[in-house]
């Protein structure tokens, strides 16, 4: 019975249910409350992690040095992990390969937790306790390329050819391959709310010189004050001399000295003023003020036998200015013909000039070239056209260098009706648009600003590859004169310039055009004035200074070539050197002409490595298509696949 009674007998079970399971419910409670905590703590390192990735991916574009990047991003992390004591934290830091820019970034991060009821609990069962659990996060930022690329495309006159493989012009189908170039990568560009400004895309048409535009024409970076030792080369100022009216040369500017100048009196003499003062009898009409008899025979008592009734009067003419700068530049003296130097202007306000002038962008004036006499009211046909560019009238009292290089005769006015069919006066030789800076293609109006530049092209003139590469370069570099690009220094960013010609580079002598050469020139008058021409007293041309095995005084064609291609040379070298990357294309060269296939190893040598692309060999492919008309959209799709390679979107 006291068994049987033992059995039925239920008092102080629920105490020992409570004993039985109070170690399971203590160490769920331990086990609840510190996953809790490692779960706040966990997110507050995860939070800790991204903010810090975003932080140090800003750094890095920003140029810092490694060592300080990696001491940011720790500072950053510790200073965001909120309820993590930084102690119980470490952060891993790997940078980008690619010290030129993009890359991806990763950060790794641990977290030792120090839990607060779990070790005891363990303890309880007879377990070995724990004093940490490890957690770990990673995070993997790829940084965006941003890619500033500047097509420098050739508008020489070759360009009207009708392209190898094609029923187009050459010109017509590098507009529609440009085009789609443009259109591909702002497809892409648009896709990127996060960066500002992602692909920008500027244009520098090039022919035998490159034009700014003439709305430059008071920037800091062009020669106004006539400073450059190669303003004056082609002008003689002292041949302007009067009694009320004369020059002179002060503190290295020319000035206008003497009564008989007026209101300008004291002010500069330059191309620029010369545009300014150059008149012409743009219209005039008859003003009548009576008549007047006019014998035509005579008695021999002196009485008029036989005459006419003349209408007197006299002209009423409406004088204006002859010509404008069109923007072209000439290129600067070497070595600054194939930098990017930024121009360092330098005048005082007393006229001392300081800096470094030959830095200075000099304004296109080409001159006019001797004719054989002057054109009056009377006889308004002009003088001879036995030189290229002969457009105003001189006289023939001297000889055709003289005539050339005098002054006086700009500041006579034109007479009306004397225009020279055979030249193009002042502009000679600024055949191109102007250039049209880097701008954002991630909006409507920037693509249509830079299709409508493209479309705008028009082919004429000769081929001067280096200046074009040389403009095309200044454009996607942050200094003047072209500022829209970033900081050379930012990472993350990758300045193209895109170089497409049809042929070799071109300067010509007159007589391999069919002219005469009276003046001795040397040569047709382009963006490095003339070639036999020397300047600021070193008897040696611009084209042939800084040049090397050529001769110095082979004035032609041949000569003029190979000096170009060195000039070339050392553009590329510059700008690759800069961390610029080229990209060459040849239009219809072919490999069995001895000058195109010098031209195509040129424009290869000039081309960059593609970081992507490999020879058969192994080695880095080079940047540089051979296309034909009939291939060109062919190779700016690949040229876009390079770009869109450089751009990587995440």
């Amino acid at each position: 019975m006291l068994f049987l009674d033992f059995c039925r007998d239920k008092a102080g079970n629920y105490a020992i249910a409570v004993a039985t399971a109070i170690v399971p419910l203590m160490g769920g409670l331990a086990i609840a409350v510190d996953y809790a905590e490692l779960n706040r703590e966990r997110q507050a390192l995860l939070n800790a992690l991204d903010a810090a990735g975003i932080a140090t991916a800003r750094q890095i574009v920003s140029g810092a040095t490694d060592e300080a990047i990696v001491a940011y991003a720790n500072d950053f992390f510790q200073a965001n992990l909120g309820p993590v004591d930084p102690a119980d934290a470490n952060l891993s830091v790997e940078l980008p390969s690619n010290q030129a820019g993009g890359g991806t970034l990763k950060l790794s991060a641990t977290l030792d937790y120090k839990p607060y009821f779990f070790p005891v609990f363990l303890d309880l069962m007879n377990r070995e306790a724990t004093t940490s659990i490890r957690s770990s996060a990673d995070t993997e930022i790829r940084l965006k390329n941003t890619l500033e690329v500047a097509l420098v495309l050739d508008n020489s006159g070759s360009m009207d050819y009708v392209g190898s493989g094609s029923g187009s012009k050459r010109i017509d189908l590098l507009k529609s391959a440009a085009k789609q170039l443009v259109d591909t990568l702002a497809l892409q560009a648009a896709q990127i709310k996060q960066v500002e400004k992602p692909v920008q895309f500027g244009l520098v048409p090039f022919a035998a010189s490159v034009n700014v535009g003439p709305q430059m024409s008071g920037e800091s970076w062009i020669d106004t004050a006539g400073i450059s030792p190669v303003h004056h080369e082609n002008f003689n100022w002292s041949t302007l001399s009067e009694p009320f009216r004369y020059t002179e040369k002060t503190g290295g500017i020319w000035y206008k000295r003497g009564e008989g100048w007026g209101a300008d009196e004291n002010t500069i003499l330059s191309r620029f003023s010369l545009f300014k003062d150059m008149k012409q009898v743009d219209s005039r009409e008859w003003v009548a003020t009576g008549t007047e008899w006019i014998c035509t025979q005579y008695r021999w008592n002196g009485t008029c036998k036989s005459g006419y009734w003349k209408e007197t009067g006299y002209w009423d003419e409406t004088i204006g200015t002859f010509a404008s700068w069109q923007g072209c530049v000439e290129a600067r003296p070497h070595p600054y013909n194939v930098s990017d130097t930024v121009p360092d202007a330098g005048v005082s306000e007393i006229g001392v000039v300081y800096g470094n002038p030959a830095t200075l962008f000099v304004p296109m004036f080409a001159p006019d070239e001797a004719g054989d006499r002057w054109a009056t009211a009377e006889d308004p046909s002009p003088d001879s056209y036995s030189a290229p560019n002969n457009w105003w009238n001189d006289g023939s009292e001297a000889s055709a260098a003289t005539r050339q290089a005098n002054m006086t005769k700009y500041f006579e006015v034109r007479p009306f009706g004397a225009s020279s069919s055979y030249g193009t006066g002042p502009n000679y030789s600024c055949t191109t648009n102007p250039i049209t800076p880097l701008t954002d293609v991630t909006n409507e109006a920037g693509i249509a600003t830079v299709k409508g530049a493209i479309d705008a092209m028009q082919p004429s003139g000769a081929t001067n590859v280096p200046e074009g590469l040389a403009w095309g370069w200044r454009v996607v570099s942050s200094g003047a004169p072209f500022t829209e690009g970033r900081a050379d220094s930012e990472k993350g960013n990758d300045k193209i310039v895109i170089v497409l010609t049809d042929g070799v580079n071109t300067y010509y002598t007159p007589g391999s055009l069919g002219y005469s050469d009276s003046a001795s020139n040397k040569s047709t008058y382009s963006a490095y004035g003339y070639a036999g021409v020397g300047y600021d007293g070193t008897g040696t041309s611009r084209l042939m200074t800084g040049t090397s095995g050529l001769g110095l005084y082979d004035y032609s064609n041949g000569n003029y070539t190979a000096a170009l291609n060195q000039h070339l040379a050392s553009v590329c070298g510059g700008a690759k050197a800069a961390g610029v990357i080229v990209m060459t294309v040849s239009l219809d060269l072919s490999t069995g002409d001895a000058g195109e296939n010098q031209a195509i190893q040129a424009l290869k040598a000039c081309a960059s490595d593609s970081r992507f692309r490999k020879e058969s060999s192994g080695q880095p492919a080079k940047l540089y298509w051979n296309a034909t008309g009939g291939s060109l959209s062919d190779t700016f799709r690949e040229i876009g696949n390079e770009l869109s390679n450089l751009r990587i979107v995440s």
